[in-house]
C-alpha cells in the first residue's frame, strides 16, 4: 500500500512557506490503519513494549491504533497544563522559541518499556523532549514509530541512538 498516496499536502498551512503533509484521509481507511500496524508489527516486537505513549495530539492516535494491535496500553505526553493530577514536565528549545510537554508523573512503572509514536517527524526537538521525560520518570524507551518524516530537517538525529522507524519519507 502506498501511504504516500493518501497523504494531502496543504501549501502555506499553518502559515506561508510551511507544506503541510496531513495524514488525515488515512484516518478514514480501515485497510490503511491496519497495514500501518503490521509495518510497526515487522519492526517492533511485542515483548520489547510495555506501553504505548502518543505526542499531542495526532500521536495518540498512532499510539492507540498500536495499543490495540498490540494488545498493550496507551499513555498520553501532553503540553503542558492538559493533564490532571501530579505531572512531570520538560521544557525543551524547538525552532522558533520553547515549549514544554508533560506526563502524569506516576503513569509509568520503573524500567517500564515505552514506545513513543507520532505522525510527523520534522526537526526531531518534541521527540527527543518526549524521550528525556520518560526517562526521567524511570522508563525505557523502546522506539520510535512516526507515519512520516521530513528527511531534510534531520529529525533522527536528535534521536538516533534509539530503534526508529517511519513510514513515508519525504
Amino acid at each position: 500500500m502506498n501511504l504516500k498516496d493518501m497523504i494531502t499536502e496543504y501549501p502555506n498551512f499553518p502559515k506561508k512557506g510551511i507544506l503541510f503533509r496531513d495524514f488525515s484521509p488515512i484516518l478514514k481507511d480501515p485497510s490503511a490503519l491496519s497495514f500501518i500496524a503490521d509495518e510497526f508489527g515487522k519492526h517492533f516486537h511485542p515483548k520489547d513494549i510495555d506501553v504505548f505513549a502518543g505526542i499531542e495530539s495526532r500521536g495518540f492516535i498512532l499510539a492507540c491504533v498500536l495499543a490495540s494491535r498490540y494488545n498493550k496500553g496507551m499513555i498520553m505526553i501532553r503540553k503542558a497544563g492538559k493533564l490532571p493530577g501530579k505531572t512531570s514536565k520538560l521544557s525543551y528549545t524547538i525552532e522558533y522559541g520553547k515549549d514544554t510537554i508533560e506526563i502524569q508523573k506516576d503513569i509509568i512503572k520503573e524500567g517500564q518499556k515505552v514506545l513513543i509514536c507520532d505522525d510527523l517527524l520534522a526537526t526531531g526537538g518534541t521527540a527527543k523532549a518526549s524521550a528525556k521525560l520518560i526517562e526521567k520518570v524511570g522508563g525505557k524507551i523502546s522506539g520510535f514509530a512516526f507515519i512520516i518524516e521530513l528527511t531534510e530537517l534531520n529529525g533522527m538525529r536528535g534521536i538516533s541512538n534509539y530503534n526508529c522507524k517511519s513510514l513515508v519519507k519525504y
